[in-house]
């Protein structure tokens, strides 16, 4: 239970759920016309429903990227997630960040089957774009979208360049 610690004493802080748990997702942004989904899709009574739209999307493991502090004139690349939990099979699209933010996003275009996953691939190429003297750090702040039939994910990019 919630309410216990795992010594069976009440809890003196209220747990927080993580958002994939409540059955929400954060940073996503749902397309106002849902089209045709996909050409395999299922039409059984049991999936015939308004719990579609819980049926379908992605999810991006991690939620967010952040880089940390980066040397400037240097590449790096991390890796993210983004898995089917539907039950069809899914297409998506990313679109790729203005070129003045450093950052590039690699992957395999075609679609994604119910329950497996697409690895993509986060670079950044750290620069300072910024003539001011900014005490050493420039903060890189961008949101990668991701678009998919049913919604536009947003996937968060942090990074600090050290000049």
């Amino acid at each position: 239970s919630l309410l216990v610690n795992v010594s069976g004493e009440p809890r003196k802080q209220k747990i927080k759920l993580p958002s994939s748990l409540q059955g929400r997702k954060t940073n996503s942004i749902p397309n106002k016309k849902i089209g045709n989904l996909a050409a395999g899709k299922i039409n059984t009574a049991s999936l015939a429903t308004r719990r579609r739209q819980h049926l379908s999307g992605f999810h991006l493991i991690p939620p967010r990227v952040t880089f940390g502090v980066l040397k400037e004139g240097c590449t790096y690349v991390t890796p993210v997630i983004l898995k089917n939990v539907g039950v069809d099979f899914s297409r998506f699209r990313v679109k790729q960040p203005p070129t003045h933010t450093g950052l590039r996003v690699m992957y395999t275009p075609g679609p994604v089957a119910a329950g497996l996953q697409v690895e993509l691939k986060i670079e950044i190429f750290a620069m300072v774009t910024g003539g001011e003297d900014s005490g050493g750090l420039e903060e890189i702040s961008h949101d990668i979208e991701i678009l998919t039939e049913i919604e536009t994910l947003l996937l968060p990019v942090r990074a600090n360049i050290l000049c």
